[in-house]
């Protein structure tokens, strides 16, 4: 993403990922600053093709309806599937646009992966969202779908660096180059998930701060920050419960470095709520809160 065109959008400071606990813990109302939303959450998807695809589901739309008028909303989906190789959601897209019409985004965003394989005709969903190889081939086929969200979608674009669990042999690029290379060559910025980092350097032995060192933070728009669980000898981003302590320091070391970034948003997934009973929510948004207004 163009530097200047960073600068330019809103700072919107601390926000919350909208899940259907959000709106049971009225004590975090007063501390996020925006709202991020799981769009796909919001519609039923009949698949490609199907006449009348997206119904969107209208309760919960009145609901996101009235916390908008309330506090900004960007998006965050998770339907795109933009490393499919097989398949090119543009029907997503379109309800994407229509989503940014209503809404206004600032920014929307998706993830570097896949989750979606296509083949005769058939599709099948991994409900998890897989890596790409880091390749040319890889980045041909992402900065062409990404020309193609640019102009189908009136917000900038960000995509998130994902987990991997398994790492290719002789990839010509490392994380940090490609996600470098990625934003230069598509003008797309990045949705930097600073727990995800950690989930990677814990599970293949690297320092968090040194693959920070090699990325241009120039093209970070927003943060995520999140906790995570150990699962069959791996640590995994299952977003659980309060944010893990070692991501507090990537957090301020992020920040003070890129002063520009425009967002953090806490993550947790509602499976997890009760470790976040008696107010852990907003006393995670504090403090986040306090790490912004000390860095930005």
């Amino acid at each position: 993403m163009d530097f200047a065109r960073l600068q330019s959008l809103p700072a919107l400071g601390v926000g919350l990922l909208l899940n259907p606990d959000t709106l049971a813990s009225p004590e975090a109302d007063s501390a996020y600053q925006y709202l991020e939303v799981f769009p796909d959450r919001f519609w039923l998807d009949a698949g490609p093709g199907a006449p009348g695809r997206h119904r969107e589901l209208g309760p919960s739309v009145a609901a996101l309806d009235m916390l908008a008028e309330r506090v900004p909303i960007v998006c965050h989906s998770i339907g795109l599937s933009i490393g499919s190789a097989s398949l090119f959601d543009t029907g997503h897209l379109e309800q994407i646009a229509r989503w940014q019409r209503r809404y206004g985004f600032a920014w929307h965003s998706d993830h570097l992966a896949f989750s979606r394989l296509a083949e005769h005709g058939v599709e099948v969903n991994a409900a998890v969202t897989l890596p790409l190889t880091r390749d040319d081939a890889s980045l041909a086929m992402l900065v062409e779908r990404i020309t193609a969200i640019q102009t189908r979608v009136g917000a900038p674009f960000l995509l998130e660096n994902n987990v991997y669990f398994v790492i290719p042999p002789d990839e010509p690029y490392g994380e940090a180059s490609f996600l470098n290379e990625l934003c230069q060559r598509s003008g797309c910025g990045l949705l930097l998930d600073l727990h995800n980092l950690h989930v990677n350097a814990t599970n293949h032995g690297f320092a968090a701060e040194a693959l920070l060192d090699e990325l241009d933070l120039r093209q970070v728009v927003e943060i995520h920050i999140a906790g995570g669980d150990h699962l069959a000898g791996f640590y995994t981003d299952s977003h659980a419960g309060p944010v893990a302590d070692a991501v507090w320091p990537l957090l301020e070391r992020t920040l003070r470095a890129a002063p520009w970034v425009r967002g953090v948003t806490f993550e947790y997934h509602e499976s997890y709520a009760a470790l976040l009973t008696g107010g852990g929510v907003a006393r995670e948004l504090r403090r986040a809160r306090t790490i912004w207004e000390r860095c930005c």
